[in-house]
């Protein structure tokens, strides 16, 4: 294992026993060791383990699985040296070993509940399924010109939370229908960035980029929103900057 697994020692295990289990420890190796490194060394990140790190990053829980997310993995060198002055030119994007962009789709959801009624593994697809992708997730999303179908979505829902009590908020705007697929896709850049700390290598997220000179860089539309740049590599001696600390838990947990 990576001897920089272990390297945290800021924080001290809470609920260590002799009984805890070696996925546990495992998952704290990785969990406390992953750092936002802005240095890499030259080492390069082989395909084939980027690409597990990537399908594991899909694994992430996603709503209805619909899967969101797109990944822009930036090898061409033209198009990197143009993605590194996107992101001002910091060290993280300037030395890794790969640069990703973590893009959210807001447009395919649709056409991604149609796929998975076509890939479903369970034969013939149950009626309750085909309902539920045919009308429930198109009722959800849907806003109609002038978001007309959302005023009526808005009233039908206060009606519904008024006779029979709680009801799931369907998607009435854009930024909506943005703060879901962004979210979930938040949640396969995390598991990406831990992937990648599982194999011995570390990444750096970015959020300080140029987002509409990237998306012209990647050819990118207006339903395409990058959520973050990932920087990853090999973490070189002087990659991390600072300490890690949080501050005390009991700051932001509430047992209510």
């Amino acid at each position: 294992m990576d001897p920089n697994m272990n390297a945290n020692t800021d924080n001290k295990d809470p609920i260590a026993t002799p009984n805890h289990t070696p996925q546990l420890q495992a998952f704290r190796d990785i969990v406390e060791s992953r750092r936002s490194v802005r240095r890499f060394t030259d080492t390069p990140i082989p395909d084939d383990v980027l690409a597990d790190c990537l399908r594991l990053a899909m694994l992430a829980p996603n709503s209805s699985n619909l899967q969101p997310w797109e990944f822009y993995v930036i090898d061409d060198a033209d198009n990197r040296k143009r993605a590194i002055k996107n992101c001002m030119n910091q060290n993280a994007a300037k030395t890794s070993a790969r640069l990703i962009a973590i893009v959210a789709r807001t447009d395919i959801w649709h056409e991604h509940a149609q796929q998975i009624l076509r890939e479903y593994p369970d034969q013939p697809v149950p009626k309750k399924v085909k309902d539920y992708y045919n009308k429930v997730v198109t009722l959800d999303f849907l806003r109609g010109p002038a978001n007309v179908i959302s005023a009526a979505k808005w009233g039908a829902t206060q009606v519904v939370r008024r006779v029979k009590g709680p009801l799931k908020s369907p998607y009435y705007t854009f930024e909506d229908t943005k703060n879901w697929a962004t979210n979930n896709t938040a949640l396969a850049a995390e598991n990406l960035m831990l992937a990648l700390r599982a194999h011995g290598f570390d990444s750096c997220p970015m959020g300080g980029f140029d987002e509409p000179a990237m998306k012209a860089l990647l050819n990118l539309s207006d339903d395409h929103h990058i959520v973050m740049m990932i920087g990853a590599g090999e973490r070189a001696d002087n990659g991390v900057y600072n300490t890690q600390f949080r501050f005390d838990q009991k700051q932001f947990v509430h047992y209510v």
